[in-house]
């Protein structure tokens, strides 16, 4: 097992705390990496509260630039209820993004990875992204009926 599987793993645990509270919402997870150790971890909230990244950050103080964030859900790119993750850990200046999978909802797929890369972020995409699918299941056929409404 890689480094970044291992995190990832850590990050999928995390996310399976949010069920059921989380919903509609999916359950991301979140851990942050420094040193090789996790240094932080957050979890998707009931809705109108924070998402896991932002609750991960909320538990450090000073610079984020040695930071890796393991998320299992590309993070939003929108301000809807809860302002944007992508941009958030933009603002931190995180050292790197690995993230499980893309976020096949219309309204940010691809969106949250180009905030990241842009804010010029390295952006690891894929990682354990089977075990990621499976956890985020509901999500992912929520996200094919929102697609296949927005097409009609």
């Amino acid at each position: 097992m890689t480094e970044d599987e291992r995190f990832m793993t850590a990050a999928l645990q995390e996310g399976r705390k949010a069920l059921p509270a989380c919903q509609p919402n999916p359950p991301v997870g979140c851990v942050l990496v420094r040193g090789g150790k996790i240094v932080a971890r957050g979890h998707t909230q009931p809705p109108y509260r924070p998402h896991a990244e932002p609750m991960a950050m909320s538990q450090l103080d000073g610079s984020f630039s040695e930071v890796t964030a393991y998320v299992t859900l590309e993070p939003c790119s929108f301000h809807n209820r809860t302002p944007s993750c992508a941009r958030e850990l933009v603002a931190r200046g995180v050292g790197r993004v690995v993230i499980a999978m893309a976020d096949p909802h219309p309204r940010n797929r691809g969106a949250g990875v180009r905030i990241l890369v842009d804010g010029g972020i390295p952006v690891t995409l894929g990682i354990l992204e089977a075990t990621a699918q499976a956890d985020l299941a509901p999500y992912i056929w929520q996200a094919s009926l929102d697609d296949a409404a927005a097409e009609d």
